[in-house]
């Protein structure tokens, strides 16, 4: 499958890596393919600049937002929650048009450091804002609730017995993700309805952000017991 990862940071670039090892064909977006290449510095989390990353996963190539978008046949949406909305209304609305954008993004804004402000509240989201922007697209919010390690390989905690939420309109696009969340390793995908259950989810990362502070790892995940 032909899989576009808009954004550079460690949660695409992990992504990218499991991906590319399942076999399918690999483009990250930047919004400057030159600056991106230009970083020589580690990020704010001390994570190595792109192209150090780069010279070990040659076979994923970094590209335009626009044509990421329009190679893709999926589309992986990790730009950061306070840039995301502005991100996508500069894209080519036809590179979107009918395809399932995987929503991994939180509404927090690092921009006064940590902890993180957030930027919606209960009566929305930035799943809900991103399917509003794009209605010919099939949003499905996932992924956004756990570390990137944990995303992509569940079963380094508890050997995979606990949950990845899942928000969407359209059950053929969910049943895609929930493709590519099983060969992942998930086993326990709650899909919790329409893409306005993306609001509970993303109000999680504040308490996830606590919950970190308190553990000293993001070696964690929910488990629902009914």
């Amino acid at each position: 499958m032909k899989i576009g990862i808009l954004g550079t940071g460690i949660v695409g670039r992990t992504h990218a890596t499991k991906l590319a090892e399942l076999g399918h064909e690999v483009k990250m977006g930047t919004r400057s393919v030159e600056k991106t290449l230009a970083e020589d510095k580690p990020d704010m989390m001390g994570n190595e600049p792109f192209v150090a990353w780069q010279n070990k996963n040659s076979k994923v190539k970094l590209v335009s937002f626009d044509q990421a978008a329009e190679f893709a046949e999926i589309i992986f949406n990790v730009i950061k929650g306070e840039v995301v909305l502005k991100a996508f209304e500069n894209l080519n609305k036809e590179h979107l048009n009918n395809k399932v954008i995987i929503d991994l993004s939180n509404a927090l804004d690092f921009s006064k450091g940590m902890p993180p402000l957030l930027l919606t509240h209960d009566g929305n989201s930035i799943g809900e804002q991103l399917q509003q922007l794009l209605p010919k697209s099939k949003v499905v919010k996932t992924l956004n609730t756990l570390s990137a390690s944990l995303q992509v390989n569940p079963k380094m905690l508890a050997d995979g017995n606990h949950q990845i939420f899942m928000s969407g309109n359209d059950s053929e696009a969910k049943k895609l993700v929930e493709t590519i969340l099983k060969s992942y390793g998930w086993q326990d995908i709650l899909d919790l309805g329409d893409i306005t259950t993306a609001r509970g989810t993303e109000l999680l990362m504040p308490f996830w952000l606590r919950l970190w502070s308190v553990l000293g790892t993001t070696t964690f995940n929910y488990k629902i017991i009914k």
